[in-house]
């Protein structure tokens, strides 16, 4: 009788489960820890310190995190573990509530437009780049009742005033800032933003259905290496609008800081910005491929008909235009 020898397994263990569930298991740790950290950067970011830039990086990166989420869902997905889906999607959710309300088309909500409304129209125009001649006929052809240029050079200024000032009779400018306008500018002044620096101006425009304060501004740089001027400069500007007497206030220019920069918030607590008109996130810098919005077109008062980023001339910003209503 011959016995036979119980049959055993192949010995290079290729059809053992252990291997790929190791595999998962490790990746739904990554992911849930990833997602964790996405979560917190996204709600606690304005408590991330500043050291060497950091909070200033964070600040400025906020939108862009929302490219990890779909990688975050994906890796959950083929993990199947709990911690790690429950991590994902708590990451979509709060970058969600965070943004998604304000890159929704302004169009989908945009009050009609009246009869009486005001046309702004904002762009740095690189001073050296020799542009400023080409974004003042391409700001001036909008139809824009206002133009608002910044980081001017002497050169750039009388460029730019060859262009617009027949067809914008009302003027002001200092330092690197100007405005040109169809109505009248009353009460104009260097805007003092408590660094000495002519970065900056305030005026009243007379439109035909009142006041508007107008506020041009070109912030200091801000860079990981330093941004305290930047800093101080929306701050003053911050203190100055609070005490703006007018019912209608308009703040425009290349401010140097993106929408989530916490920089901001002080502004944005006495003005609002409105949706871009298409959706999106309005980015201005670089113009040739921009991933942040440094120039913005904020106002109190008035309801917002349109609010775009457009190129002009060949600047490095991007323009902003925006139409609001007077009454």
């Amino acid at each position: 009788m011959t016995v036979l020898a119980p049959l055993e397994a192949p010995s290079g263990g290729s059809s053992s489960p252990r291997p790929l569930r190791r595999r998962r298991v490790g990746l739904a740790r990554a992911t849930a820890l990833l997602g964790a950290a996405v979560v917190l950067l996204l709600a606690l970011h304005t408590m991330v310190p500043d050291v060497a830039g950091l909070g200033l990086i964070v600040d400025t990166a906020l939108p862009w995190f929302g490219l990890a989420v779909p990688l975050l869902l994906v890796g959950a997905l083929v993990a199947r573990g709990r911690a790690a889906i429950a991590a994902a999607v708590l990451a979509a959710l709060v970058w969600s509530a965070m943004f998604v309300p304000s890159i929704l088309p302004l169009s989908w909500t945009a009050a009609p437009a009246s009869d009486a409304r005001l046309t702004v129209a904002s762009q740095n125009v690189e001073a050296g780049s020799g542009t400023a001649a080409a974004s003042a006929a391409a700001l001036a052809a909008t139809g824009a009742d206002v133009v608002a240029l910044q980081e001017m050079d002497a050169e750039s200024r009388a460029d730019a005033g060859a262009v617009l000032d027949e067809s914008y009779p009302y003027r002001y400018g200092v330092g690197t800032v100007g405005v040109w306008s169809v109505f009248p500018i009353e009460n104009a002044q260097m805007l003092d933003l408590g660094l000495g620096w002519k970065r900056g101006l305030a005026a009243d425009l007379e439109t035909p259905s009142g006041p508007v304060s107008i506020y041009v501004v070109h912030a200091a740089s801000a860079r990981p290496t330093g941004h305290d001027e930047r800093d101080a400069m929306l701050a003053n500007l911050a203190d100055h609008l609070e005490r703006d007497e007018n019912d209608r206030v308009v703040a425009v220019g290349d401010f140097n800081a993106g929408s989530s920069d916490r920089a901001l918030a002080d502004v944005t607590a006495q003005l609002s910005e409105a949706n871009q008109s298409d959706g999106g996130f309005g980015f201005t810098w670089p113009a040739a491929a921009p991933v942040v919005r440094l120039d913005h077109v904020f106002q109190r008062g008035m309801d917002v008909v349109s609010n775009t980023s457009v190129p002009a001339g060949g600047g490095d910003h991007l323009a902003v235009i925006a139409t609001l209503n007077l009454e």
